[in-house]
């Protein structure tokens, strides 16, 4: 006999996952300060709160109170099937709270605010060395959060499963190695092809004019400023602060036009996900995006197969020239889509063109499990880094900031699981889009009128709205009508950079 009715009990839960996103929310907002508005000195007392906040948090989340209420739902058959939804997702994840010691929690929390402060002063001085005892400390202290879930595989199936809910570390190598095998030989083609001209994207551009141009493009898309914002930060990113409160933020360069325009681009793709959630959702376990592949592949189909189209240049050119009459002035619509479209192995991942950006992912990816197995030591890091870009790349960084510095990752969160959701968000980006296609037989022309409601609305029905409803798989399937593949993905690549570069 359960202790209360089906209605109580749900209201009771309801208000118990509230506090929860409320609580989350609050820590979005101290990590949003933190990468942009925080004082130096105060990094010190911004860990502590943090850690402090993580083990409320967690006190929360695995309150016995709690589990009893779960227990009791599980007692009832008569729910919807969101709601079994819900509780199955919530369940999952009392189950995996309960499994990682609050003290633990609070010393992982504690540790990586502490290591991003010392990242973001031992990057610009080329000092991996003051990194090498806080990455030790990371790996050892993400091996320990995996060794609570003995029933994975691996620690890497462990952190993908994290955010990529039901992948594993062979499906994901199943999918590098047919994106290596595919894209290798044609961006060997278009190395030896001639690059299109890119010298007026290094001319002067005012940051602020850049900034108003692309949250004027960021608010074309859809992304709705009365519950958002932009500001500036040294890796953007995007933070959902409250339930109507999703924010991004991004970088400028006056001597580089695309940087802030794509990181806008990119992570206005996240928010309109955040932001396309269906309201009833919010404040419960389905009240956010699904999982990290789906995540990046909206912001990935933004920035790229929309914002890098010839469409989308043919819609926005006019307003960069209005915008920047004398940097432009020698500059024709072709040469701008050719330019922002140029494909060459580079060293920044997050500057990469849209047919090496995988290799740069594939490498992290391989580095992780190699930290992971205990096969690569962190000590020797930064030279296995420059190994494997040499290899996958026939690069070699001039020093480690532009080397194993270079992305946050590892030293603001955990070591595992934090890359391969950005290859297989390039992979959905194409089968979404190509669905979306298929369903609104006008949307180039749409494009290159600067119209995007049509686009955004289908996305934000069939993808947004339903939040964590289904699970990734699930989603995809419904939404595509075929499973995960990189066939669309590999097809859109050769059909753009053949056409590009005349290669065949």
């Amino acid at each position: 006999m359960t202790s209360h009715t089906p209605e109580t009990t749900w209201n009771a839960l309801t208000l118990h996952w509230q506090q929860l996103a409320d609580l989350g929310g609050i820590g979005s907002l101290l990590g949003w300060d933190q990468s942009t508005f925080l004082p130096v000195g105060a990094a010190g007392g911004r860990a502590r709160q943090q850690a402090l906040l993580a083990g409320i948090v967690h006190e929360r989340a695995t309150d016995a109170a709690y589990g009893r209420l779960l227990d009791d739902a599980q007692a009832h058959t008569d729910w919807t099937s969101v709601q079994a939804r819900t509780l199955a997702l919530a369940r999952r994840q009392f189950e995996e709270a309960t499994r990682l010691p609050g003290t633990f929690v609070q010393e992982f929390t504690q540790h990586v605010g502490e290591s991003y402060s010392a990242w973001v002063e031992a990057r610009p001085a080329n000092d991996f060395t003051r990194m090498v005892p806080y990455l030790e400390r990371t790996l050892e202290l993400s091996l320990q959060a995996a060794s609570y879930f003995p029933e994975f595989a691996s620690p890497m199936d462990y952190f993908i499963d994290q955010s990529d809910e039901g992948m594993t570390a062979e499906v994901v190598d199943r999918v590098f190695d047919d994106l290596r095998a595919a894209l290798v030989p044609l961006v060997e083609a278009v190395a030896q092809a001639p690059e299109p001209r890119t010298d007026f994207l290094h001319r002067f551009y005012a940051p602020d004019v850049q900034l108003r141009v692309g949250g004027r493009i960021a608010a074309d898309f859809g992304y709705d400023l009365t519950r958002g914002r932009q500001d500036l930060t040294a890796h953007p990113f995007m933070t959902r602060l409250g339930g109507q409160d999703v924010r991004i933020t991004t970088r400028v360069r006056e001597h580089d036009l695309t940087e802030a325009l794509y990181s806008t681009l990119h992570e206005t793709g996240h928010a309109l996900y955040e932001q396309g959630v269906a309201p009833e959702l919010l404040g419960t376990p389905l009240g956010g995006g699904v999982s990290s592949g789906v995540h990046e592949s909206q912001s990935r189909l933004w920035e790229n197969l929309v914002g890098r189209s010839r469409a989308f240049w043919a819609a926005y050119f006019p307003a960069f020239r209005d915008a920047f009459p004398e940097q432009l002035s020698d500059v024709t619509e072709d040469e701008m889509y050719r330019a922002v479209n140029v494909a060459r192995r580079s060293l920044i991942r997050t500057d990469a063109d849209e047919l090496t950006y995988n290799l740069h992912v594939i490498t992290r990816y391989g580095l992780e499990r190699e930290l992971l197995a205990g096969r690569l030591a962190v000590r020797d890091l930064a030279q296995a880094w420059h190994a494997a870009y040499e290899t996958t790349l026939g690069l070699r960084a001039p020093s480690d900031v532009d080397g194993v510095l270079q992305d946050v990752h590892w030293y603001g969160g955990g070591i595992g699981g934090a890359f391969q959701g950005y290859t297989l968000g390039n992979v959905l980006s194409a089968q979404f889009h190509a669905a979306a296609q298929r369903a609104l037989p006008g949307l180039e022309a749409q494009v290159a009128r600067g119209a995007f409601s049509e686009l955004h609305g289908w996305l934000r029905d069939h993808v947004y709205a339903p939040g964590s409803t289904y699970t990734p798989a699930e989603l995809v399937q419904r939404v595509t009508g075929e499973p995960l593949t990189v066939g669309p993905y590999v097809a859109y690549l050769r059909g753009k950079y053949t056409a590009l570069y005349g290669v065949g």
